[in-house]
């Protein structure tokens, strides 16, 4: 064997001999390094906790449910079954509570300029349609109809058309467009 074989095999011995104790010393060691490093963890999840808590949710009128109490309720049936309700404050002509599918949505007021009563909660892209005959409940955000012709138990009843009075005369034709002159009357019969 060559010397540098004999250092070679003298080294690894004495590197074989001496990992033992220090490993009968490293686990001391390393429980103590464990908990030490264990310690820095839990006070940076503690921070981390504390940045992620949710700070006070501010009150979102269109998300949150309206309160209803005091309001004129008005329960319309729509086609297929489905049914509606309209809570409205005689105070705040601006907002409706609508009661859809047990949940309760507040709406805010739209202008339009047909005088249909238009109001919509964008959170829930809900849009209540009221016109004198019906109403109807649409889904902006999925552009179709949840309820159609809802109708309260006043547009249920039917209309009232005032009876024709037997003496009164027809009213004459009206006069044919791009005729300006007045209609002749009807010539007397002879006889």
């Amino acid at each position: 064997m060559s010397i540098s074989r004999l250092i070679a095999a003298a080294l690894a011995l004495a590197l074989a001999s001496a990992a033992p104790a220090a490993l009968a010393a490293d686990p001391v060691k390393k429980t103590e390094t464990k908990k030490a490093a264990a310690k820095p963890k839990a006070k940076a999840s503690k921070a981390k906790a504390a940045k992620a808590a949710p700070a006070p949710k501010e009150a979102d009128p269109e998300a949150d449910e309206p309160d209803v109490l005091g309001s004129n309720v008005t329960d319309f049936n729509c086609e297929l079954g489905n049914k509606v309700t309209l809570y409205q404050n005689t105070e705040d002509e601006s907002h409706i509570a609508l009661r859809w599918k047990k949940r309760l949505h507040r709406l805010t007021r739209v202008a339009t300029t047909t005088g249909a009563q238009r109001f919509e909660n964008k959170t829930y892209g809900l849009i209540w349609i009221g016109i004198p005959a019906k109403g109807m409940l649409l889904d902006s955000k999925l552009n179709r109809q949840l309820a159609n012709e809802c109708r309260n138990d006043e547009q249920l009843k039917p209309a009232i058309v005032p009876a024709a009075q037997p003496d009164a005369q027809p009213a004459p034709p009206p006069a044919a467009p791009g005729n300006t002159q007045a209609a002749a009357p009807a010539p007397a019969p002879q006889g």
